[in-house]
């Protein structure tokens, strides 16, 4: 590519934006390293490389343990597998429209945001994004720890197991714990070519720990015949339905978060193609094979031991040999790295680089991650089935269903995925609104997450609801989240956008060629 004049953008062929030079960014305040546009020549990541992410992310202690806890809940076999295909395929498809602004101008999520919450408001967009993020690095180091202590333990002995209590767990739990947060963390600190190589060199290993637990179970229970026959509770009547609903939408909250920041990884991609095969073969086909591992599994447990133990660190724990509880979870604890890095700690380390660009790196970032995991105590979330479904995945979803409302109309339909990739790192651009804030964005992101989460019923919140006319929107949330915020924007922000567009129309007759180039605005 031919250099091109300051403050313009290039259009490659294959429609991927890029700017002519940065040097004259690095003084703004929105402006670092990691935050930076992806130069095309650096866009090489593959359909594979994206296969790959995702059977890391996906093949994780609770990926599976999300598939099991429907069987706790008391589903049979074919409703769980149903439940979470469903859901996988209803939230691949805000994943793609979203990736698509990430390989088109080669910007991280926090950076997208600046579009439509403005340049300070994609703070509370970003940050509301690296909490929940921070929460799932918790609980996903949780349960890593978790299968780290149950491996020493049967090298080590009972003396390793039966430790002096300590806050509520044996004090060689908490250390299995540190010293897997400290892995995590050091991998990080390395930064996102890091992250990469470990989740290609990991991702064809993942899945042995669980073959594992799937085979050793099988042979135990006599094969898939009385693991199939297992009825479930609930039937195909009012009560499966019951369950259903927030069950369906808490399989689409645990990828939510990466149906908003997927642009933190397609602003690698090699083109809008390789992204996007990479994920429709990456996520539905892995999400299937790991349920279909942990609902047979959970469901041949309760025909072994007499209960549904959906927490497969436990359930290895019963195994007569020791040799297969080690290699199993070995693997796992691998697959819950390589997930944890990937899903919860690169995003947030964008997130809140995006905050304070001048002070906080990409390293810095994943630190504090780190840290606020901790803080948020993940073991009692984790705890019960339903705490982590309907509660914790629940309320989550249907905030970020808003936000991703917001973005998927604002650049579908307000934008039509064209944006001014400068003025994304600038203080007085198009993207600064009213003192760096869009309040249709607020608006719209407001009333959606009320209309989806003001009912919250059941665990810490109110039986009633918290606001008792919503109560039977919940069941719904993310869906309501995502359709609330989208029409709100959309309704404040079509009549803007009109007059916005006639009166730089205007203006560009009166003082003749913009500096950005029209190419790019059209590309």
């Amino acid at each position: 590519m031919e250099p091109t004049a300051r403050g313009t953008q290039h259009v490659h062929p294959d429609g991927r934006v890029e700017l002519g030079e940065v040097e004259s960014l690095k003084d703004s305040r929105f402006y670092n390293e990691e935050l930076a546009p992806v130069p095309v020549e650096k866009r090489t990541w593959t359909t594979y490389t994206y296969f790959a992410l995702w059977m890391g992310m996906a093949h994780n202690i609770p990926s599976y343990a999300l598939a099991a806890s429907l069987i706790a809940l008391g589903m049979n076999w074919v409703q769980a597998l149903l439940t979470i295909t469903i859901g996988n395929l209803i939230v691949l498809i805000p994943m793609l429209l979203n990736s698509h602004a990430g390989t088109k101008y080669g910007i991280p999520f926090p950076v997208f945001a600046r579009a439509f919450f403005g340049m300070r408001g994609a703070n509370l967009a970003a940050l509301l994004r690296a909490f929940i993020a921070c929460g799932w690095f918790g609980i996903q180091t949780w349960v890593g720890g978790e299968a780290i202590y149950i491996i020493v333990g049967r090298l080590a002995g009972s003396g390793w197991k039966n430790s002096t209590v300590v806050l509520g767990q044996h004090w060689t739990l908490w250390l299995s714990f540190g010293v897997f947060w400290v892995i995590q963390m050091l991998i990080i600190w390395r930064g996102m070519e890091a992250v990469r190589k470990f989740e290609n060199w990991t991702a064809p290993l993942v899945s042995v720990g669980f073959l594992i637990l799937l085979g050793y179970v099988l042979i135990k229970a006599g094969g898939l015949g009385p693991i199939l026959a297992e009825p479930g509770k609930l039937g195909w009547g009012p009560d499966f339905w019951k369950v259903f609903a927030p069950a369906l939408m808490a399989m689409i909250a645990f990828w939510s978060t990466l149906s908003l920041n997927m642009p933190d990884f397609t602003r690698f991609g090699g083109s809008q193609g390789k992204q996007i095969r990479g994920q429709i073969l990456g996520l539905p086909t892995t999400m299937t094979f790991i349920a279909i591992v942990a609902i047979l599994t959970t469901s041949g447990g309760s025909v072994l031991y007499g209960e549904q133990i959906w927490d497969p660190a436990k359930l290895a724990d019963r195994f007569d040999s020791p040799v297969v509880v080690v290699v199993a979870l070995i693997a796992l604890v691998l697959a819950t790295v390589s997930a944890n890095l990937a899903a919860n700690v690169v995003s947030p380390s964008y997130d809140f680089s995006n905050a304070f660009p001048k002070k906080i790196t990409f390293a810095v970032g994943g630190l504090i991650t780190g840290v606020i995991g901790i803080l948020i105590q993940p073991w009692r979330l984790y705890s019960d089935p339903n705490i982590y479904i309907f509660a914790w995945l629940g309320f989550y979803g249907g905030l970020l269903g808003a936000v991703a409302g917001v973005m998927v109309a604002g650049y579908w339909v307000v934008y039509r995925t064209k944006l001014r990739l400068r003025d994304l790192y600038t203080e007085r651009g198009i993207y600064w609104f009213n003192g760096g804030w869009n309040w249709r964005a607020l608006v719209a992101t407001l009333v959606g997450a009320v209309l989806a989460v003001g009912g919250a019923y059941g665990g810490p919140f109110p039986a009633d609801g918290l606001i008792p006319l919503l109560k039977p929107l919940y069941d719904y949330n993310w869906v309501v989240g995502l359709a609330g915020a989208f029409v709100v924007y959309l309704l404040l922000s079509l009549p803007e956008r009109k007059r916005t567009t006639e009166t730089e129309e205007d203006a560009s007759e009166r003082r003749g060629p913009s500096r950005i180039d029209p190419a790019a605005v059209d590309g």
